[in-house]
């Protein structure tokens, strides 16, 4: 009976020692918040700039033709104050000619060439929120986790960084908390070297890009 009752804890012993099973399943958690804030975004003239009937003969043979300057208003009306930011998503994807987050195309050309590009830029000297008396731009590109020093610098909107306003100059702590931001936004156009596309037809300008409010 003895050699039992010591052979039971050197079993036990020896099963603790043996390594663990692999697990043949893993849990998955789909989080998220559901919040009753809304903002709305708006722009001028439907959000349209229409630079009309260009002539071929209007752009420059060797490098790209940069078209005039066109400015929107815009304004984003939440139903309470709230922290946010601004991103766009470039709707003609891979049609601009410089590869850059800040820079959206303009479409193709009869032959599939790249037309064009455009960017969007916030200037926080136009920019106005609430009662604030001044206002300051401030950029994440780590998603919100860190922020670029708050300053008075024009800033062109990506469609990988956040775009965000604070009423503190010099914050690292990203946007502050608004209710009514209106402003005037710059649209800067550039079309590509004539003797890069094909202009035997007519061709639109086909840029397209969606502005998006992401809460934070």
């Amino acid at each position: 009976m003895n050699i039992h009752r010591t052979a039971l804890p050197a079993l036990l012993l020896a099963l603790s020692a043996a390594p663990a099973q692999a697990a043949s399943s893993i849990d998955l958690s789909v989080l998220g918040r559901i919040i009753p804030t809304a903002c709305t975004p708006l722009l001028s003239a439907g959000g349209v700039i229409d630079y009309g009937k260009i002539s071929h003969q209007d752009l420059n043979l060797e490098q790209g033709t940069r078209l005039p300057v066109k400015t929107l208003q815009i304004s984003i009306d939440c139903n309470a104050p709230s922290r946010y930011a601004l991103r766009m998503r470039d709707n003609r994807d891979g049609s601009a000619t410089v590869n850059s987050e800040i820079y959206y195309g303009l479409g193709f050309d009869h032959s599939g060439n790249r037309l064009g590009l455009y960017s969007m830029s916030f200037d926080p000297r136009q920019t106005q929120a609430d009662t604030i008396a001044s206002i300051y731009g401030t950029e994440s590109t780590t998603g919100g986790v860190a922020w670029r020093t708050a300053n008075l610098n024009p800033i062109d909107i990506g469609a990988n960084s956040y775009l965000g306003f604070t009423d503190i100059e010099g914050s690292v702590a990203g946007p502050s908390a608004i209710g009514t931001l209106t402003g005037t936004v710059s649209i800067h156009t550039v079309i590509s070297a004539r003797r890069n596309l094909d202009l035997s037809v007519d061709t639109p300008l086909d840029g397209s890009a969606t502005l998006e409010v992401v809460y934070l």
